[in-house]
């Protein structure tokens, strides 16, 4: 690709207000101007403060406590089990494999078997509808202590989606967004099959990075599609030994890895803060 992110390191940059990219502060205002009310460029908008409230110490103290506790109960079940006293319903290696090198450690799956399986029932709901704000999900129970489950025939109606990734609404039935999708799909196909070095680049990778650079006011951009690899496979493309990287402490966990395995220099400094002396 002609354009790079090393573009952005060739010459100082000018954002339509023609200001330095140098000259925009961390805490998200371009300029003076900007702080004090709002102006026309795209790129210049007002940064959002978050404030999130601290946990009492009450709380974190509890949480770690009966994270201890569950953790004991769970040795002492894995002793039951043992014995004979408790069922095991894990998967287990057949007699004849036992001179062979394991397929994984026991203590591997400690947490599934003794925590996440006391609530499992919490995760991996089927649902029987489209995947919108609210869906309808299929009611199931357990005899076994969420080991194996049995679906119960009845349906719960207008369940609050907390975990979705339709974050652009293409898996609602909206006809609104159904239609260009339909429209992008019968002009370009539901994908490329090559990578865009080869024969994978189409005009619309090309309208989106000029649109994306023009929003932020830099001079040109990269564009890659979602996923967890994306930051931990291009920071360490981009950054290597010798190199600084200024980290926010509530980063995705991609970023973190991205910047870990880059072996470049890691400075964290707390979530939206002003002050140059928060860097840890």
């Amino acid at each position: 690709m002609a354009r790079t992110a090393a573009n952005v390191l060739l010459k100082p940059h000018l954002n339509q207000n023609g200001l330095k990219r140098e000259d925009i502060k961390r805490n998200g205002y371009h300029n003076k101007r900007e702080k004090d009310g709002p102006v026309t460029c795209v790129a210049s908008r007002q940064h959002k403060q978050e404030s999130f409230e601290q946990a009492p110490m009450y709380v974190a103290v509890m949480t770690y406590l009966g994270f201890g506790i569950v953790t004991l109960f769970g040795y002492f079940r894995d002793f039951l089990r043992a014995v004979g006293i408790e069922k095991c319903h894990l998967a287990q290696e057949r007699e004849e494999q036992k001179d062979f090198v394991p397929l994984y450690q026991d203590f591997e799956n400690f947490y599934t078997r003794n925590l996440y399986m006391r609530v499992r029932d919490n995760w991996n709901r089927p649902i029987c509808s489209l995947p919108g704000p609210v869906f309808d999900v299929m009611e199931r129970v357990s005899d076994d202590y969420n080991w194996t489950f049995r679906f119960t025939g009845k349906t719960l109606h207008n369940v609050i989606n907390m975990g979705s990734y339709n974050y652009l609404g293409f898996a609602e039935n909206n006809t609104d967004f159904m239609k260009p999708v339909a429209e992008k799909t019968s002009q370009y196909g539901v994908g490329v099959c090559s990578t865009r070095q080869e024969i994978g680049n189409l005009d619309i990778h090309e309208e989106l990075e000029q649109l994306v650079a023009t929003f932020l006011g830099v001079e040109s951009s990269m564009t890659f599609g979602m996923g967890f690899a994306t930051n931990s496979m291009n920071i360490p493309a981009l950054v290597g030994k010798g190199c600084l990287i200024l980290s926010d402490e509530v980063n995705h966990t991609s970023l973190i890895l991205g910047a870990r395995l880059s072996g470049a220099t890691i400075r964290v400094f707390k979530h939206n803060s002003k002050s140059s002396n928060t860097l840890a």
